[in-house]
């Protein structure tokens, strides 16, 4: 295939990926973010140098199986992610994981994909009021959660999602179950019931839409030993009880198992071409691998791709893709900030007495960094003031952070005592690819 350029920024150009890294000597079970080589979408670059963009310092302190979604009324775009950590955690091991664990969802925002809100969580099994759900059965854990926006959920023009996702119920197999929200919050989650029930173990649903119908792969791991299976529906509350399911394909990209196994599909959709990508995972650690369908209809739609440009990073683990404009390709590729230009800004003289506010007037507003992709940018610098920071003559430094940058986002975590176990107590998040500048303050 051959990547073009969009005709303006509004245009559809380039993909961006939302995914962990799987490594059994790290902690690396946080969000990264990938992007593709310009508009193509067999080859990928990992953003913020590899480091990670977003991490947990909640629960578990793991993020697994991340998803991203996009609210089309309020422009506003979710993080949500598996709350487990299997490195380094608690090392109860996948038994006790999958048997009374726990049933939070991990949450993220932005307006932007670059400057992300603090986690939140909410709990899967609870009411809005914090309260064990009724009707609610109990559900053994959470499991990479996806989701699919609906224009008229709740009533014509009134949209939310539905969010399915892996559970075992009361001690059994697991299924996927759903529920509804408007915005990944306890105060408007509701449990809706079970989605798909083959009758043994199944996990890691995704979806994709197209001409009036939902296409949903999952992985069967159960005795029937089909594998990542696609099914298809014209259903248009694809969701209820109701709604009938056509198998079309089995053992999907089984060819790349090598006698493991792959799970956490997940499926895109080419700008402005019938083509679509379904990335599977190799387990362990062998990470997204490609197949490629020209017709979803097609009685055996998805096939291995042939193509030796395909390049994706090892280990990288299941996640999710999303299409992008060229305004905001550009803007990721130009927020991928590396280090500053000058880490020293120079001196700057106020008066004895200058307020806060005007001493951060003084200061420089902006400084350039150069970028993991290569060139410049220019982003705004956060400084850190005391209220009497002008108080007396004199000369000292005073420091500063770049915003705007994906590195600036909350991506690791200490506790108390400066400690690292996943259950220290107080912890806090902080950023550690942050750019930090400084600048000298003259006080005459």
């Amino acid at each position: 295939m051959t990547p073009r350029e969009p005709a303006s920024p509004e245009e559809p150009f380039g993909y961006l990926m939302v995914h962990f890294v799987e490594d059994a000597q790290g902690y690396r079970e946080k969000v990264h973010l990938s992007i593709s080589r310009g508009d193509d979408p067999e080859r990928w670059d990992r953003l913020n140098g590899g480091e990670p963009v977003l991490a947990s310092h909640l629960s578990t302190t793991g993020v697994r199986d991340p998803h991203l979604t996009f609210d089309p009324v309020t422009a506003t775009y979710f993080i949500i992610a598996t709350d487990l950590r299997v490195f380094g955690g608690d090392e109860a091991g996948w038994d006790a994981w999958t048997h009374g664990y726990s049933t939070r969802m991990n949450v993220w925002t932005s307006a932007d994909l670059i400057s992300w809100s603090p986690l939140t969580q909410f709990d899967v099994a609870l009411a809005p009021d914090g309260a064990p759900a009724a009707g609610v059965p109990a559900l053994d854990m959470m499991w990479a959660p996806e989701t699919t926006w609906v224009p008229d959920l709740y009533a014509e023009g009134d949209g939310g999602f539905v969010v399915y996702f892996s559970a075992g119920i009361d001690g059994g197999h697991h299924r996927i179950v759903w529920g509804t929200t408007r915005d990944f919050s306890q105060e408007t989650w509701e449990y809706g019931g079970v989605l798909l029930d083959t009758g043994d173990f199944a996990i890691d649903c995704s979806m994709i839409q197209h001409a009036g119908r939902t296409y949903r792969v999952t992985k069967d791991n159960g005795a029937t030993r089909r594998g990542i299976f696609m099914e298809r529906t014209q259903a248009a509350r694809w969701w209820e009880a109701d709604a009938v399911w056509t198998p079309v394909q089995d053992n999907l990209g089984d060819e790349y198992a090598r006698g493991h196994g792959v799970e956490g599909p997940t499926m895109f959709k080419v700008h402005g071409e019938d083509r679509w990508y379904l990335y599977v995972d190799v387990i362990p650690d062998g990470g997204y691998h490609p197949l490629v369908s020209t017709d979803l209809d097609a009685e055996r739609p998805w096939a291995l791709l042939e193509s030796d440009r395909f390049d994706l990073p090892a280990a990288t683990k299941h996640g999710g893709v999303i299409g992008l404009t060229r305004a905001q390709y550009d803007a990721v590729r130009a927020a991928d900030a590396r280090e500053a230009v000058s880490p020293t800004l120079g001196t700057v003289r106020v008066p004895v007495g200058a307020t806060t506010e005007e001493v951060r007037a003084a200061l420089p507003a902006r400084a350039e960094a150069t970028l993991h992709g290569g060139g410049t940018a220019s982003f705004p610098v956060e400084w850190t003031l005391a209220a009497d920071e002008a108080a007396s003559p004199g000369r000292h430094a005073v420091a500063g952070v770049l915003r705007g940058t994906l590195g600036a986002n909350l991506n690791d975590w200490v506790g108390e005592a400066a400690s690292r176990a996943w259950d220290a107590p107080g912890r806090r998040p902080f950023s550690a690819t942050a750019i930090h500048v400084a600048a000298t303050l003259e006080i005459a």
